[in-house]
């Protein structure tokens, strides 16, 4: 035995902790397990160490704490990092963003046409998925033809189409149907994944949902203003069929409500991550933004932000009635500035006895005031930009706003000249298709410019907390 001693003392100090654990169960058993395991074995190496020395008993001892102190880690940490979500987006997930705002602007624009063309109420029924099917044989064209000689618009307007005209409104609509759901499903698909396997931060993956979510209701608006063109008591007798100014103007502001929520979200993740990479940079940028003398610059962009918007609700309005095809010359509206004001305040358009109603029904319904009202708005939208450019360049102002933001505010100046022009053209030349559809395109152009020098004046209050993070680390001495 005693010859024996020797050999066996040379082959326990090469033992490894792979001979006395079982990976499967290292695998399968919780990190508690893992810790008792090792605490077991680690007892069995001191009786061991007794018997072969303690040189070898040392490194072995030593091996075996290598070993279960990463084998013992990764049960939980992987899970929980697994499930968290990630403090930044990718720019993937910007470039997706601002790509589906951009198809919004151009359904917003294809909408106008359609509602110029007059082809929004030729499909008389709302079939969420059926409906993405056009009719592909004579018998399904017939049948959809019937549909529409039973509204108030073929009676009214368009007894005299037939099956050929009535084919490319329906495409039309059909269309402009077809975007939506293509928006709709393009946006929510690629939402539930990058949620799912936490691909996105929580704040963004909040803003996904709820942007998802106005998607859908437009929908239904969209469906809610298309019906109400389709009863015959909207209309009084021998007017025009048109769905309700109201429900038109609900569509469009969720249709600009919904662009600038994926705008302003995808250029906050690329102004994010452009921060986080030079954190120090971007310090100064937000001490430069905090200047007393921009406090009252940026609010005058944010009151300049809503008064475009009711701006481009006072407009829907004017699409809704019609109004653009009264008063066709510019500044003057028939004899003077304004219409007279028994034809401004009509009784015709109260709907109560006492006449409480006169005053809100007439600046929403009657077509002379609503242009009147569309006018004054423009034009203060106009003279408000222009003193924003003025008020950028002057005093001590001028020499503390950003570079990127006096870019931002010129351009806003050009967009509005464009847009003034382009409203006049379509006034004075009676509402052509093509200066009416770019004139609802430079409305929601100028919004987008007045949104972008809005997010250029701001940095939003997480990302200064992860840029002040990001430096702390980075003094942090190692």
């Amino acid at each position: 035995m005693s010859l024996l001693l020797p050999g066996i003392r040379r082959a326990t100090a090469k033992l490894t902790p792979s001979q006395f654990v079982c990976h499967q169960c290292l695998r399968q058993q919780p990190r508690v397990a893992a810790t008792a395991s090792s605490s077991r074995i680690f007892r069995a190496l001191q009786v061991r160490q007794a018997s072969t020395g303690a040189a070898a008993g040392s490194e072995s001892k030593a091996r075996f704490a290598r070993y279960f102190t990463s084998a013992a880690i990764p049960t939980e940490a992987p899970q929980a990092a697994k499930r968290a979500f990630p403090e930044t987006s990718s720019k993937g997930v910007a470039y997706w963003l601002i790509g589906s705002a951009a198809s919004v602007f151009g359904i917003v624009v294809f909408g106008g046409l359609t509602r110029l063309t007059e082809s929004g109420l030729s499909i008389t029924e709302w079939k969420p998925v059926t409906g993405s099917r056009p009719p592909l044989t004579q018998a399904d064209w017939e049948a959809e033809f019937e549909k529409y000689r039973a509204s108030p618009e073929f009676h009214l307007l368009n007894s005299h189409m037939d099956l050929d005209e009535f084919k490319k409104i329906y495409y039309m609509e059909w269309t402009h149907r077809l975007w939506g759901r293509v928006i709709g499903l393009t946006f929510a698909v690629p939402t539930i994944y990058l949620i799912a396997r936490r691909r996105v931060s929580a704040r963004v993956a909040a803003h996904l949902v709820g942007i998802s979510a106005l998607i859908g209701f437009q929908g239904f608006i969209g469906w809610w203003m298309v019906k109400s063109g389709l009863k015959d008591d909207l209309f009084a007798p021998g007017s025009h069929p048109r769905v309700s100014q109201y429900r038109l103007a609900a569509h469009l502001a969720t249709a600009f409500v919904c662009y600038s929520w994926m705008l302003l979200t995808g250029l906050s993740i690329l102004r994010t991550r452009r921060l986080l990479a030079d954190p120090a940079a971007a310090s100064k940028v937000i001490s430069a933004l905090k200047n007393p003398a921009i406090a009252p610059f940026r609010r005058y962009v944010s009151a300049l932000t809503v008064l475009v918007f009711t701006t481009v609700l006072s407009g829907a309005l004017v699409a809704g009635l019609d109004a653009g095809l009264i008063y066709n010359e510019f500044p003057k509206m028939g004899l003077g500035l304004t219409p007279p004001k028994s034809e401004l305040w009509d009784k015709f358009y109260s709907r109560k006895e006492d006449n409480s109603d006169l005053w809100w029904r007439n600046i929403l319904e009657n077509p002379s005031l609503v242009q009147l009202d569309h006018r004054i708005l423009a034009t203060t939208t106009f003279c408000a930009v222009l003193a924003l450019f003025a008020y950028s360049r002057s005093g001590r102002l001028a020499t503390v706003l950003p570079k990127n933001v006096k870019k931002g505010t010129t351009g806003i100046v050009h967009l509005v000249s464009l847009q003034v022009a382009l409203g006049i053209s379509t006034l004075i030349y009676m509402v052509p298709i093509s200066l009416a559809a770019a004139h609802q395109a430079g409305s929601l152009a100028l919004l987008t410019g007045v949104l972008v020098l809005g997010h250029r004046l701001r940095v939003p209050k997480p990302t200064i907390a992860q840029v002040q993070k990001r430096l702390a680390s980075a003094t942090q001495p190692r």
